[in-house]
């Protein structure tokens, strides 16, 4: 791999030995490579929130947890970014059972340089390429710079840590299955899949399983042939048929009768097609991506899916984030909505009022993005002026069922994601950030130590470097 590509790599490294911290960068950065630094676990996964990482370099033996559970953390929710772990000769067997669990690597201590950036390098050679940044995408203060993926727009390093995983797996002809909740964008990935593997050229089938009724479910998947029932006046291919060299993507899976489940399953086991009433199997080439906003899970416990098609099914799985999960995507997208509402309604819209954006930005949104694409097409109709005002996005906000995400659950349900996509929003701005919380600046701060948090980390331009030691975070109401 040419040298030049790697100078864009950023890695993170994560150790508490602060004179370890310097010259592991210092090597690292002499090689090109941009280095971010952490002194815990909890830093590091701070870190990982508000920047795009190619690798992450962490010593075995943390001050508030061992290096294995960060790597269980970043597997979790970053599954294609690789880890090298540094160990000393003691733990070597973890090291060695993290390998066989997914670890890009280790190194024992203390190591050659030329080990280490061998290691580095042939990790970063299998990870996944980097998604590259639109031309066209609007410029946003702070945090990641937004991205276009096959359609998909986004600014949050877990989509972008998303957009990797799916890069991989377009490039396999595996199975997937795309969890996440209605109006989370799955038909969207599933033709992002498809744009990007090899049958790209090949039609791309949609159908939603929940939404045609029972009876005609077979007919509609595999076809059917004259006389096979009543109506039936003509032979009829299915969609299977129609996808032949292509995706067909089957939305809402956890939906789809027990009996038809079947015969699916048997259809992927043969590679073969029998339409309904004929007596011959028909060959097809058909790559199987699928969705369901259910617990497939607890339907399988419950006895209403089978489990032999599950795992015929989910080979991969992607996971999609909620709205109020990517929250720094909130007002990139506005935007984007807005501009193609004002081109349709041919309107000289030039944006929303901040403190309409500041209402859209803190909503609950449990309609997700297809909730936020309704609530801007409703602003964009009913506005007279080029700025979107405050009052035509509370009624549309109020035109849809609330869902309240209060700091008392958000503290009980994930408090720490909560305060990241706090300071997400605010671009590290405590006292704003506070504020929004209903806490005191005291209190707040002391919930950021707890959890390792620097607001500094989520400022529109944040130190690429920063060291170990760094003292608590200043208050910020003085420039």
């Amino acid at each position: 791999m040419p040298a030049a590509l790697f100078s864009a790599r950023h890695l993170l490294v994560v150790d508490d030995d602060a004179d370890l911290l310097r010259l592991l960068s210092m090597r690292l950065q002499a090689n090109g490579y941009r280095v971010s630094t952490a002194a815990s676990a909890e830093a590091a996964l701070a870190r990982l929130a508000v920047e795009r990482v190619d690798l992450v370099l962490s010593d075995v033996r943390l001050p508030d947890r061992d290096g294995l559970a960060l790597f269980e953390d970043i597997r979790r929710h970053y599954p294609a970014l690789p880890v090298i772990l540094l160990t000393a000769h003691g733990t070597i067997p973890d090291a060695v059972d993290a390998t066989s669990r997914g670890v890009a690597g280790y190194l024992t201590k203390p190591f050659d340089s030329h080990d280490l950036l061998d290691r580095v390098k042939r990790a970063l050679q299998l990870a996944a390429p980097q998604t590259r940044a639109t031309d066209n995408a609007p410029a946003v203060s702070g945090g990641t710079e937004p991205y276009a993926f096959e359609g998909m727009l986004s600014r949050s390093s877990r989509m972008h840590a998303l957009f990797d995983e799916t890069r991989l797996v377009a490039a396999s002809d595996a199975s997937v299955l795309i969890r996440g909740e209605s109006g989370t964008g799955k038909e969207l990935l599933a033709r992002a899949i498809h744009r990007s593997s090899a049958r790209a050229a090949a039609p791309f089938i949609a159908v939603n399983c929940g939404a045609i009724p029972e009876n005609l479910l077979e007919s509609e998947l595999f076809g059917h042939v004259r006389g096979a029932f009543t109506g039936a006046i003509a032979n009829r291919s299915g969609l299977f048929q129609a996808a032949n060299g292509g995706t067909l993507f089957l939305d809402e899976i956890g939906d789809m009768p027990l009996p038809l489940q079947v015969k699916l399953l048997r259809v992927l086991q043969e590679r073969a097609v029998r339409p309904v009433g004929a007596t011959r199997s028909q060959p097809i080439d058909v790559r199987i991506l699928s969705a369901t906003h259910r617990d497939l899970d607890a339907e399988l416990a419950a006895g209403r899916f089978r489990e032999d098609l599950y795992y015929r099914i989910n080979v991969v799985t992607l996971s999609l984030p909620t709205l109020a999960e990517r929250r720094e995507d909130i007002p990139l997208l506005a935007e984007h909505f807005l501009r193609q509402q004002a081109e349709r309604y041919d309107k000289p819209l030039r944006g929303f009022a901040p403190a309409a954006l500041e209402a859209l930005a803190t909503a609950a949104w449990p309609g997700n993005l297809r909730q936020l694409q309704n609530v801007v097409e409703q602003t964009c109709a009913l506005t007279t002026t080029p700025l979107i005002p405050l009052t035509l996005v509370e009624r549309a906000l109020r035109a849809t069922p609330p869902a309240a995400l209060g700091y008392a659950e958000a503290k009980l349900r994930f408090e720490r994601n909560y305060l990241v996509q706090l300071l997400k929003l605010t671009e590290g701005r405590v006292a704003d950030a506070a504020r929004l919380a209903e806490r005191n600046r005291t209190e707040f701060y002391r919930l950021l130590q707890r959890h390792g948090l620097d607001p500094v980390l989520f400022r529109s331009h944040p130190p690429t470097t920063t060291a170990p030691d760094a003292s608590p975070p200043q208050d910020d109401d003085h420039p």
